[in-house]
């Protein structure tokens, strides 16, 4: 029955054998070394250069996450963060000497993946509709959500804006897709050609989520200024939700 599951998940597929080896020593280390240099010195550029956008939090404020949201984003976001760090772990394993410290890693690695998945689901059911794509999400995109500017004008956005909803859809998405291929890897289900697929697929796309992870980062902590507080109370600035979130209905 697995075998047929997976049959339909991936396809006919060939012998990956080659293909693997060479992405495995090649490639995949290169590229998350890439990631994890090239993003924070854009970022850092643009903290130097633009700088955050700040708002009065102390004025008039804008109830914006319930509670019950809060909570299960403070788990799916504490989750995740361990499962980049972990993971990268397991990327750079020889440079980290392997043994002990790499093998628990591993074993975090896991649980922390269990753990997003099971807060990825109401995360999803929650937010899904307030993640739909608009048609003003493009003009978002085409200005780059006003972030390229030091000047404080309105930009097209809901609740969420069109960078958060890639974000979302790719962490939900993404997530279950990388679940399933970490639960192969770490089960070691079907063959060898299997596991080797799943470790591409796991790979690249870890690759993709670990880049918007770190755009996530930097938006919520330094491109708006005190943006962490709404997770924490649920409310935000009138201002930046004015500014930032110009489309929201409440």
């Amino acid at each position: 029955m697995w075998q047929k599951f997976n049959t339909a998940f991936t396809g006919e597929y060939v012998q990956y054998g080659q293909l693997f080896t060479q992405l495995q020593e090649v490639l995949f280390g290169r590229v998350f070394l890439l990631i994890m240099t090239i993003i924070p010195c854009i970022f850092l550029l643009h903290y130097m250069v633009i700088g955050p956008k700040r708002f009065a939090h102390d004025g008039p404020q804008v109830y914006f996450f319930s509670l019950l949201s809060r909570i299960i984003h403070g788990i799916a976001a504490a989750s995740f963060s361990f499962l980049v760090l972990t993971g990268l772990m397991v990327i750079f394993a020889k440079s980290l000497g392997g043994g002990t410290l790499v093998m628990g890693g591993r074993s975090v690695h896991i649980a922390s993946g269990i753990l997003f998945t099971l807060s990825a689901v109401p995360m999803f059911l929650i937010w899904v509709k307030d993640m739909l794509p608009v048609f003003y999400d493009i003009k978002w995109l085409f200005i780059v959500g006003g972030y390229l500017s030091k000047e404080k004008m309105p930009v097209p956005a809901g609740k969420f804006n069109a960078g958060q909803k890639m974000w979302f859809w790719l962490a939900t998405l993404g997530g279950f897709t990388l679940a399933y291929s970490g639960y192969t890897l770490w089960a070691l289900q079907g063959s060898v050609d299997t596991i080797r697929l799943m470790a591409i697929i796991h790979n690249f796309l870890a690759a993709a989520l670990v880049a918007m992870f770190l755009t996530h980062l930097y938006m919520s902590i330094f491109a708006i200024a005190g943006s962490l507080r709404s997770m924490a109370t649920g409310y935000k600035p009138k201002e930046e939700v004015a500014i930032l979130h110009s489309r929201y209905k409440g």
